[in-house]
């Protein structure tokens, strides 16, 4: 297999694998509640997703990668989020076109938070070993998703400014389209869950979470080793995943031989600063 390197043509399929799951999300949400609002636009070759003003769905991908915006073109996206009383958030990377960022500038954008992106190639045949002594890991069937998602809330559990919200993202992030959900038991006990979905030969594993007295057991390695397996499988050549910098998540996907392609910024601008 050729060498993958982190450049241009591999961001392009990272982020556009990234919005196409977020797509997703959006449109499990429009099905599930028609008076959500939750809807997405394509503008300039980005991604613009509106799931609600305080979801963390709300936002662009791709924004200045495949094409520079222009200033109508940015006043087009803004004006989705500012109609629906929503901060404009974009998750950039940093192979975006370099004209881009004076324009963040001079539309008054600030910097928020950075992002860990990651890869790893899956030559053709891989074995992964993806075992734990005392734990199991399998796909969650479809009548599983509400299992499923309250398995994944309840890893959530002790950051209560967040409980209530994860609760009600993971309800639609179980009914996603194209997306495999797994859980990780003990005794036939529900302890862990992950995602999986595929896009363009690119698996991107998101939804990692376990319930807080089953940490440091290797529920989360398990899943990693196992979601890598099932993606080789499927045919995919790369696998992908986003952390926080220096987190737990990083580290070991780290250990999995992930590598990390770039570090891409998040940018946000008040709905009130209308240009």
């Amino acid at each position: 297999m050729s060498q993958v390197l982190s450049d241009y043509s591999l961001s392009c399929r990272l982020e556009r694998t990234e919005a196409q799951a977020n797509a997703a999300f959006v449109e499990a949400h429009a099905r599930l509640d028609s008076s959500s609002g939750a809807q997405w636009i394509e503008v300039a070759g980005a991604y613009a997703m509106y799931d609600g003003p305080h979801s963390p769905c709300t936002q662009t991908f791709g924004l200045g990668l495949l094409e520079l915006p222009t200033q109508d073109q940015m006043r087009r996206i803004e004006d989705f989020f500012q109609e629906r009383r929503a901060l404009v958030y974009h998750e950039i990377s940093p192979l975006a076109r370099k004209e881009l960022w004076p324009m963040l500038h001079q539309r008054g954008y600030r910097p928020l938070e950075f992002t860990s992106v990651m890869y790893l190639p899956l030559p053709a045949g891989r074995q992964v070993e993806a075992a734990r002594p005392g734990l199991e890991v399998r796909v969650a069937g479809e009548h599983e998703r509400e299992l499923w998602a309250r398995t994944a809330a309840e890893g959530w559990r002790e950051f209560t400014e967040f409980a209530g919200v994860m609760r009600d993202l993971l309800q639609v992030s179980a009914a996603r389209s194209g997306g495999v959900l797994f859980l990780v038991e003990s005794q036939r006990q529900a302890i862990a869950s992950a995602a999986l979905s595929i896009h363009d030969g690119v698996a991107l594993f998101a939804g990692a979470s376990t319930l807080p007295e089953w940490r440091r057991r290797g529920a989360q390695q398990l899943l990693l080793d196992y979601r890598l397996q099932r993606a080789a499988e499927a045919g995919c050549d790369l696998a992908m995943m986003c952390a926080e910098p220096g987190s737990a998540s990083q580290r070991n996907a780290e250990r999995r031989g992930f590598r990390i392609a770039y570090t891409r910024i998040k940018w946000v601008r008040e709905a009130s600063q209308n240009l």
